[in-house]
């Protein structure tokens, strides 16, 4: 199966390191013009200079050519004004990816309201309000991809993570309402359940819960024994692999699959998704 994505623009958001920038590398590569999302304008050149040097080694070492047409999209997207900067950048995409997240870990009775808010605003407001902006233009055009970048700890709360969780849950339901909203329009919307991923976030997040002179392999084998024995995977997952499933769905080849939740999970989740 070759997907081509030629004609098309993407933003993802949140797209200067890990899942993200996994997602914009492999969109970028079917060919579409990908816009680079962060917070500040040089987070996001760094990570369009290092793309830039990753494609040309990946043409050196499989003798290929490939040609990433990649955007600077900076601005903020978890408040208003930062949407708004994106949007005069990229007034209208094809493909919308809504990556950005944060997570870490803290006992349930420590949360503050503050922090409740914060993990709201950036997990679930911000692609809310990028929807809300390009769903419209898409269904005009009568095609179109929106993506939610979930994860098995919405329908597996981690103890030690319910905030992050609970925004993880949300995003299940923003996308099968907002597919309905779109339902008939040729735009398709889905979110995609990711698992536990080898991220550099993660492994910050990893050595917070295991032992921290543990080498890594280690530490990633004690991590999920102990935190997240229902894997069947029984590893961290690699980007690479979320971003194969983000592109086929923002493909002509989805075109019959929307208001799902599609499971990169390794295993691990149990449950009946809607």
């Amino acid at each position: 199966m070759r997907i081509d994505l030629s004609g098309r623009t993407a933003l993802v958001t949140g797209s200067t390191q890990g899942i993200g920038a996994a997602i914009a590398t492999g969109l970028a590569r079917a060919g579409a013009r990908v816009g680079i999302n962060g917070r500040g304008e040089g987070s996001v050149a760094s990570a369009i200079e290092r793309m830039d040097d990753e494609r040309i080694e990946a043409e050196r070492v499989s003798g290929e050519s490939f040609r990433y047409d990649l955007v600077a999209a900076p601005g903020d997207v978890s408040v208003a004004e930062g949407c708004e900067r994106v949007l005069r950048m990229l007034p209208h995409v094809d493909i919308l990816v809504n990556n950005l997240g944060i997570f870490g870990a803290k006992p349930a009775l420590e949360i503050s309201d503050d922090e409740w808010r914060r993990y709201f605003e950036v997990n679930v407001l911000a692609a809310v309000r990028l929807t809300r902006a390009y769903l419209p233009g898409m269904r005009e055009r009568g095609w179109g991809r929106i993506q939610y970048i979930a994860s098995d700890s919405a329908v597996v709360t981690p103890q030690e993570m319910i905030h992050y969780g609970m925004t993880k849950t949300a995003l299940l339901a923003v996308s099968r309402g907002f597919a309905k909203e779109a339902a008939g329009s040729g735009v398709t919307v889905n979110s995609v359940i990711a698992g536990p991923t080898h991220t550099g976030g993660v492994e910050d997040f990893v050595y917070e819960l295991v032992d921290k002179e543990l080498p890594w392999e280690e530490a990633q084998r004690e991590f999920m024994r102990v935190h997240r024995p229902q894997s069947l995977l029984q590893r961290l997952i690699e980007p690479e692999e979320i971003a194969n499933m983000v592109i086929y769905l923002s493909s002509p080849f989805a075109s019959a699959t929307t208001g799902g939740a599609l499971r990169v999970d390794g295993g691990y989740v149990d449950a009946i998704l809607p």
